[in-house]
């Protein structure tokens, strides 16, 4: 039975919603926002400010694929590359998945381990093992969803305390504001501003969010994400203007030390604890994403993708698997959890493209039903500004690498990229509405 449109049920969906804000304010986002805030002050505001507006949008368009066809975002893609020849297009979403998952699963454990260092010692390659393994026996029993709402209520307090830390401090609102609209990418902040993308705007969440859109009024499901979507970039923002109050170079310890001094002790236990909750609850969800993905888009012809058979399971097993060697490979979980977080920034286009396909295909949604200019506009923009993003990424990157024998691309040519292919998509979307 779908909703009514009441205040009671608008606040029923943006609890229910508040599943997308929990999933982003994870281990990534503490660590790359307030990253972001100790290095380049209030400059980089304006790549969180586009993230929470293009999560809104991107969420909002998956949860009503779902709310029309009554398919996931996978099955919708699935029902459209069906054919034997379309499964290299399915391979290449989940692979790309895939690799996310495993990028977040890696800056999770990372995470969690960080959380409880802050507290006292430990040996890394033990306990490890440990969240691994419980991580692993949750899915397996299907028993994770009590123990991560508990989790996440702690996680939620940390977020709110960082909220009242950056309400205390001396900030400057004029230069915030400022840079929250006028975009600027200092040298050596491209992977920061790609990050803070990728850990609020999680590509598998696309997938995972939309399975869970059922049964709700479409009115109702809008307000819902994006009640609960403000207010999880309200914390990732409070974040980042935390993190410009630290004294000298970032790292979790002075992160602690100034939650301590602002806030007292229980600051500083509250980043430990919600570090660890954080990173656990997510190091459960990233294999439960990969798997549930997985069989969106293969379960229609095999059976062995249901829940708890052989591939499913084997999917989420990797995941954690590939999380467990990051955690006791010895790697700096800063620049780990960074990378993890830009990983998936730069695959965000892939998601977006084939989510702008599936609104707009009406051999899966009804004609009426087809997703308005106005909406296909906004995410053409979501893709074009994360595309130009990627290549000033890659372009740098590659310029670096031949020791400054080649210097980057010029601005011109990275922004003629994402226009050429975002035109091309215009087109591609024309047909499709058209039933081609």
């Amino acid at each position: 039975m779908k909703q009514g449109n009441t205040l009671k049920s608008r606040l029923s969906s943006m609890l229910f919603w508040s599943i997308v804000s929990a999933a982003f304010i994870g281990p990534g986002t503490v660590t790359t926002a307030s990253n972001a805030g100790a290095s380049y002050g209030y400059s980089l505001l304006w790549a969180l400010i586009f993230s929470i507006v293009a999560c809104t949008i991107l969420q909002e368009a998956a949860a009503r694929v779902t709310l029309i066809s009554g398919l996931s975002l996978g099955e919708a893609i699935a029902e459209r590359y069906h054919q034997r020849k379309s499964l290299l297009i399915r391979l290449f979403i989940f692979l790309s998945i895939l690799i996310g998952g495993i990028a977040y699963q890696a800056g999770n454990i990372l995470g969690a381990i960080a959380g409880l260092q802050l507290l006292f010692d430990f040996n890394v390659e033990v306990v490890t093992a440990l969240i691994s393994l419980l991580g692993g026996i949750l899915l397996w029993f299907g028993n994770y969803r009590i123990i991560s709402n508990i989790l996440g209520v702690v996680v939620a307090v940390m977020g709110f305390a960082f909220i009242y830390i950056a309400l205390k401090a001396n900030l400057d609102w004029s230069a915030i504001f400022k840079s929250s609209f006028l975009p600027a990418i200092p040298t050596g902040s491209e992977w920061i501003i790609i990050g803070l993308i990728g850990t609020t705007i999680v590509p598998y969440n696309l997938f995972l969010a939309s399975g869970i859109s059922k049964g709700q009024e479409v009115k109702t499901m809008r307000f819902g994400i994006i009640a609960a979507i403000i207010l999880g970039g309200l914390i990732s923002v409070a974040i980042l203007l935390a993190g410009t109050i630290i004294n000298g170079a970032f790292s979790f310890e002075s992160l602690k030390t100034m939650m301590e001094n602002k806030s007292g002790a229980l600051g500083g236990y509250l980043l430990a604890i919600g570090l660890f909750s954080a990173g656990f609850t997510s190091s459960v969800t990233a294999p439960l994403a990969a798997a549930i993905t997985a069989r969106s888009l293969f379960h229609k012809n095999d059976s062995r993708w249901q829940e708890n058979r052989k591939f499913y399971n084997s999917v989420w097993l990797i995941v954690i698997l590939a999380g467990f060697l990051f955690g006791i490979s010895g790697v700096r979980p800063i620049p780990a959890i960074i990378l993890a977080q830009a990983i998936n920034g730069l695959l965000l286009p892939v998601a977006s493209v084939f989510l702008v396909i599936i609104v707009n295909d009406a051999k899966i949604i009804p004609h009426r039903y087809l997703n308005p200019p106005a909406s296909n506009y906004l995410l053409l923009g979501v893709v074009m500004v994360t595309t130009f993003l990627g290549l000033v990424n890659i372009s740098r990157a590659l310029a670096t690498l031949f020791n400054k024998q080649a210097t980057a691309l010029p601005v011109s040519v990275l922004l003629l990229i994402p226009v050429v292919i975002a035109v091309l998509i215009y087109f591609l979307i024309k047909r499709i509405r058209a039933g081609k």
